[in-house]
């Protein structure tokens, strides 16, 4: 019976690290999760995937034939993940342990990247080669895709979008900015706004009973289900800084869509209504009405694998 070949998807998160098997369909063999060592070792988590995905490669009828990673600060060109937030690694060789492990070519990019590669093998992507991948979570990540091909740039890093001014001396920013796009369009910069509306409107809101320090941007969204003004308000305020940044985005790079995933995209359409008219209000003429707005069409809890998966076959394919 001839082996069937597979990649295994890996993605290292700051609390937990998921991998798993797919084939060149998308058909996803096995799945694991591990708590992520965040120590000053990180070859210690890499042998404990090797010892896991191994177990199972040897009693299997899979040939394993590439390595796709995703990781915090990772660069693509270098194989390294560098100084990555909330892992105290330096800088850390992945794809040449895995490489060497495996003895199969291995491919390393950061989580936003990978879903874009992933959406584009994988999901609504399938017969695209030019849209832009934006992760809605605690921040806003981005994957650029032009001529089918993500956009790296000169040093690896290209495509942190979730870092365009887009208010002088707004919020200020993880990153050391102030005013990045991710203050106000993420399920942090949800809340943010939330409170601002709280402070500076007078209306009655349910959201008034919850303590600062316990709302989510999930109970804005179920109370903005449910007709709350203040939260309905904060979905469009998001809404507006999110379409005037895509219609900046789409004179640059004439994206065919903009693909939604994450936490906050499970809102759907009350983001993406008023991210919508904004983003063709502001949109140069000739490129009106062109630009779709679409929800990612991988599984919420396979993503990171799928995406990872998908960069060793993408990869592997060239």
């Amino acid at each position: 019976m001839k082996a069937t070949q597979v990649t295994l998807g890996i993605d290292i998160g700051g609390t937990n690290t998921v991998f798993g098997l797919v084939d060149s369909d998308g058909k996803r063999y096995y799945h694991n999760s591990i708590p992520t060592d965040t120590s000053k070792e990180p070859p210690k988590l890499f042998s404990n995937i090797c010892t896991h995905v191994e177990s199972f490669l040897e009693d299997s009828q899979f040939k394993l034939v590439g390595v796709g990673i995703g990781a915090p600060n990772a660069n693509y060109y270098s194989g390294k993940i560098e100084n990555p937030v909330n892992l105290d690694w330096g800088y850390v060789n992945v794809v040449d342990f895995f490489k060497k492990y495996f003895k199969v070519p291995s491919f390393v990019t950061n989580d936003a990247n990978a879903a874009a590669i992933g959406e584009m093998k994988f999901g609504v992507a399938r017969d695209m080669k030019n849209f832009i991948e934006i992760t809605l979570g605690t921040g806003l990540g981005s994957g650029l895709v032009v001529n089918g091909e993500v956009v790296y740039g000169h040093d690896g890093f290209a495509g942190e979008l979730g870092h365009v001014e887009v208010r002088e001396n707004g919020r200020e920013c993880g990153c050391g900015q102030k005013g990045c796009l991710e203050t106000y369009a993420s399920a942090s910069g949800l809340v943010r706004t939330t409170l601002e509306l709280l402070a500076y409107y007078r209306d009655k809101s349910s959201l008034r009973e919850i303590q600062p320090i316990n709302l989510t941007s999930k109970k804005v969204y179920e109370l903005a289900i449910d007709g709350d003004k203040i939260a309905k308000k904060a979905f469009e305020t998001t809404g507006h800084y999110l379409g005037k940044a895509f219609a900046n985005f789409t004179a640059a790079l004439s994206p065919e869509a903009f693909i939604l995933y994450g936490g906050l995209a499970n809102a759907g359409d009350i983001l993406i209504d008023p991210t919508k008219e904004t983003m063709e209000e502001d949109m140069m003429p000739n490129f009106k009405d062109k630009v779709k707005i679409l929800l990612s069409g991988l599984p919420s809890d396979e993503v990171a694998v799928m995406g990872t998966a998908a960069l060793a076959w993408h990869e592997l394919s060239k």
